[in-house]
């Protein structure tokens, strides 16, 4: 049995308690915070037994085999360094870390620990996003890729009031690009691989923080178009063109109405089942990793994602 301990009383980390609780071998015995009452009511919430305040205690209790990262995104790389030194295996939740230069030595650090540090990315473990990639050879040479995730954040109206929440702090590394951006772009990098430039721009809100924007992903035979924002919303479907016909994705973040439209005038759709909690498949993965397949493959993934972002924001400067 895989012991987990959690980072973070936020509604992602119940999000993820809630995915772990539908994968066998895994399952979360301390809830943390820097505050008691807090701490002690999330675990009792969720049917966690342990519940701290001391993180470092924790890390070297040797009551947990692995963390789980759900803190504000300029917490990670402190965090997550901190249980790597203890011998602990990390699920990070996106974005890993503001930099890939933090993620890369983080990486190095686990390997040499022989411990396993893991961003968070459900879209790409999801059945959708695999029946996506079993399509592209139906659809012939890829010329055209456009996904994009929208979705109007209620805090955004914090920010309208005067206020700089945590979602739109610059120096907690927020924004729509660390919030939302990142899911189009793995999913453009895990079906395609590393690109071979990145260029991009963003519309900044008052915090600071950027609140939509654009980039474009060069490869040799194709572009790839990845937009995002917190500041509006849109139901537009992603697609994928080939000279062959088209894939229509309902969502990035969550595929399950695939439709495949043909040049011949053949269109097909389909419906793929999977969990309403797609977290429980990255969760997976993340076990799967503890018991032994190799990291490499989701680490560069992640790093190839982490470089696309700091290219964007490199735009902006």
């Amino acid at each position: 049995m895989i012991r987990l301990a959690t980072i973070g009383t936020s509604g992602i980390t119940e999000r993820f308690a809630d995915a772990v609780a539908g994968v066998d071998g895994i399952r979360i015995d301390v809830a943390y915070s820097r505050d008691a009452a807090r701490a002690r009511a999330f675990a009792d919430r969720l049917g966690i037994a342990g519940a701290t305040t001391d993180l470092a205690a924790l890390l070297r209790s040797g009551e947990i085999d692995a963390v789980y990262v759900g803190s504000p995104n300029g917490a990670h790389a402190a965090q997550v360094r901190d249980a790597i030194d203890a011998g602990i295996h990390v699920f990070v939740e996106k974005p890993a870390t503001p930099t890939a230069g933090e993620f890369a030595d983080l990486v190095g650090a686990a390997r040499d620990r022989g411990v396993v540090v893991f961003e968070g990315m459900r879209n790409v473990y999801d059945p959708g996003m695999a029946q996506v990639a079993a399509l592209l050879p139906r659809i012939g040479r890829v010329r055209l890729v456009s996904f994009g995730q929208s979705q109007y954040s209620a805090r955004y109206d914090l920010v309208l009031a005067g206020e700089t929440p945590n979602i739109f702090d610059p120096a907690l590394a927020g924004g729509a690009l660390f919030d939302l951006g990142v899911y189009p772009l793995s999913a453009v990098v895990h079906l395609f691989g590393t690109p071979a430039s990145v260029a991009g721009s963003t519309v900044t809100v008052a915090t600071g923080a950027d609140g939509a924007g654009a980039a474009l992903l060069t490869y040799p035979e194709f572009v790839a178009q990845v937009s995002f924002s917190k500041i509006g919303f849109s139901h537009r479907p992603n697609e994928i063109q080939g000279e062959l016909g088209t894939i229509e994705i309902d969502e990035i973040t969550r595929p399950r109405e695939i439709a495949l439209s043909l040049r011949d005038g053949t269109r097909t759709a389909e419906h793929v089942d999977g969990a309403e909690n797609n977290m429980v498949y990255e969760v997976a993965r993340f076990a799967d990793l503890i018991r032994g397949d190799d990291p490499t493959p989701d680490q560069e993934r992640s790093l190839a994602v982490l470089r696309a972002v700091e290219a964007i924001h490199r735009k902006d400067a």
